[in-house]
């Protein structure tokens, strides 16, 4: 008997040294412990639509940090009631659970362990190492506990796990999680939402809630009554939870919201340089247009798509101030992150004969100025009208409405095609425009947003309009860093000459190719576009409160099955227009008494409208 004691102790001396050199082994391979610090979270930026509500979060994380005390106290006792029950009383490391994990995988011979990490080990591997499951990395990981719970307090390294914790669909911390899964904050869970995120964590993927709502359910039951095994809730809350279970979303809402956000983090860039810190962006969107305009373009393509060869859109529209309402990328985001509406440069056709007529009217003509539509011979080039006929001698405004090319090009040559490209530059086109004859029937490649910004001063009595979509950047704590200031009023077109190209905009949806976006009860006015063989369709138009713009065709260019602004566009913008305005009270275009008597009396360019620019407000930046 006494040789079996020396002898066990003897094995227990050299187990100890034997243990203590594994440790010291592996320690060797961290980083100095006087070194260690937790990684700052990588920041996260919420941005939200013009009446607070969250539209989407922008970051690695997809959502911000949330202090535990904001919590509601049964969220963060769900996770420790399922994952870690003696986290308040054990240091780090739980022999017990150690224990119990070891007598499960003492048999097997690949290295790999599985189970009896508290709450800080889990930490610990989230912040500082790998997701290797490996007996080093074990041993890593409980060292790391160690100096965790040497250094920071059980609610402090609760509130890091909560926040850095992965519950997949790409949600890091409690907060993404519960706007990923169910659409509000984390401070406003229910119990039953709770339960189902504190199951989560042990498998995000097979457990999602959007994607296994069975197994998720079943796995939050096992949370409730852990939670009720603990003390954490009585029996009859837990009850009530169980029956009325959490239900996630089905798909992730605004999803269109993704485009605008891609638009938003580009512009914080330009506007505040690297983000280092959690932010809260105020946008100009309105949740409610960005539906209407979403829904319009998608149900348009769902159903008349296939049957016209047109694949995708894209969607403006915007208050005549240039404060963005909606802004709609294309088709699926989901499919294709490509943000048409800002970036896509395509041929708007016949939507940028606006700035030819424009210019006419500047050199000295009116809506009634009669030219000849008829056959027209430029150096070889003939161009033609869209219905291969002529009307002989037409106005201006019918010549418009009807978007005849010949009348078209006839004045482009006649005003000077580089004088059409500075107006058109005047007004915000900021893309390259090929100065020639066929410029008055858009064959140079514009952006969406371009053309609506555009079409804007139209709208708001002839001011220059630079988009805005950011309002104010802001950190989680409150802290102001950048608040849009109303640039300086620019005035781009004379009033009296506005008025005489409102009037004949005003026409083209009256009897022209635009008649069938017609808003009963409101003085609209617009323009259809659709370049050669059919490849892009567009509409842009306008009201005294809201301007709007749809582009459709295909990405790589091809030829749609005769889509023109006419037809589908005309139909989007009319539908869009229809909900957008309808609790609106109609108000007029800006337009004089009498335009044409009336012209230039009195009234002088602050600029010399010939030249090829005009003055900017300060501070504002070309769109690309």
């Amino acid at each position: 008997m006494g040789g079996l004691i020396y002898w066990a102790l003897v094995l227990a001396v050299w187990s100890i040294i034997g243990v203590s050199a594994v440790i010291a082994y592996h320690a060797a391979k961290l980083p100095p412990i006087d070194q260690l610090a937790v990684p700052k979270r990588p920041p996260n930026v919420a941005i939200l639509a013009s009446d607070g509500t969250l539209l989407v979060n922008r970051g690695e994380t997809g959502g911000q940090e949330v202090p535990i005390t904001e919590l509601p106290t049964f969220l963060p006792k769900a996770f420790i009631a399922i994952e870690d029950r003696r986290f308040y009383s054990h240091f780090g490391i739980d022999p017990i659970g150690i224990g119990r994990a070891l007598f499960r995988n003492v048999m097997q011979s690949n290295g790999a362990m599985q189970g009896g990490s508290t709450l800080t080990q889990q930490l610990a591997k989230n912040i500082f190492l790998t997701q290797e499951r490996t007996a080093a990395r074990k041993i890593q990981e409980a060292i790391l506990a160690l100096w965790l719970e040497r250094n920071y307090s059980k609610n402090q390294i609760l509130e890091l796990y909560l926040n850095r914790v992965y519950f997949g669909s790409g949600a890091y911390g409690i907060e993404a999680a519960a706007q990923r899964y169910f659409g509000k904050s984390a401070r406003q869970v229910t119990l039953a939402e709770a339960a189902m995120l504190g199951g989560l964590v042990q498998a995000p993927t097979r457990l999602a809630p959007n994607r296994n709502p069975e197994a998720a359910k079943a796995r939050a039951e096992l949370v409730l009554a852990a939670m009720v095994r603990e003390g954490f809730v009585s029996q009859a809350k837990a009850g009530e939870a169980e029956a009325a279970p959490a239900v996630a979303l089905s798909t992730q809402r605004g999803a269109s919201g993704n485009y605008p956000a891609d638009y938003v983090m580009d512009r914080i860039d330009e506007l505040i340089g690297t983000v280092d810190t959690d932010l809260v962006v105020t946008t100009t969107l309105d949740p409610a247009l960005q539906g209407f305009a979403e829904q319009a373009l998608v149900a348009e393509l769902d159903a008349k798509g296939a049957k016209y060869g047109v694949s995708q859109g894209a969607f403006v529209a915007m208050a005549p101030d240039g404060s963005i309402w909606a802004l709609v990328g294309g088709r699926n985001y989901t499919e294709s992150q490509y943000n048409r509406a800002v970036t896509a440069k395509r041929q708007p056709g016949s939507a940028f004969k606006p700035f030819v007529y424009l210019t006419a009217l500047e050199k000295g003509l009116t809506p009634n100025t009669i030219r000849e539509d008829g056959p027209l011979n430029v150096k070889g080039w003939k161009p033609e009208n869209y219905s291969r006929e002529y009307f002989g001698p037409v106005t201006l405004t019918n010549a418009l409405a009807l978007s005849l090319n010949t009348v078209a090009v006839r004045v482009g040559m006649e005003v000077g095609p580089r004088n059409v490209a500075a107006t058109a530059r005047r007004l915000g086109i900021y893309s390259k425009l090929d100065v020639n004859a066929s410029l008055a029937l858009g064959t140079s490649e514009v952006t969406p947003l371009e053309m609506v910004s555009a079409y804007g001063a139209f709208a708001n009595g002839g001011y220059l309009v630079e988009p805005r979509i950011i309002s104010e950047i802001r950190t989680r704590n409150g802290e102001v860093i950048f608040t849009r200031a109303d640039p300086e009023p620019v005035q781009v077109i004379a009033p009296p000459i506005l008025a005489m190209l409102n009037t004949m905009l005003r026409e083209t949806l009256v009897s022209g190719t635009g008649k069938k976006a017609e808003l009963p009860g409101w003085e609209a006015a617009g323009k259809t576009g659709t370049s050669q063989d059919f490849r892009d369709a567009w509409f842009i138009g306008y009201t005294g409160t809201l301007v709007a713009g749809v582009w459709l065709g295909n990405d790589d260019g091809s030829p749609t099955k005769r889509v023109t602004g006419g037809n589908l566009p005309v139909e989007i913008w009319s539908k869009f227009m229809k909900s957008a305005l309808g609790p609106v009270k109609p108000v007029p275009l800006p337009a004089s008494d009498d335009p044409v008597t009336n012209l230039l009396s009195g009234w002088k360019f602050p600029w010399d409208p010939a030249t090829d620019s005009a003055p900017r407000p300060p501070g504002s930046i070309p769109q690309p």
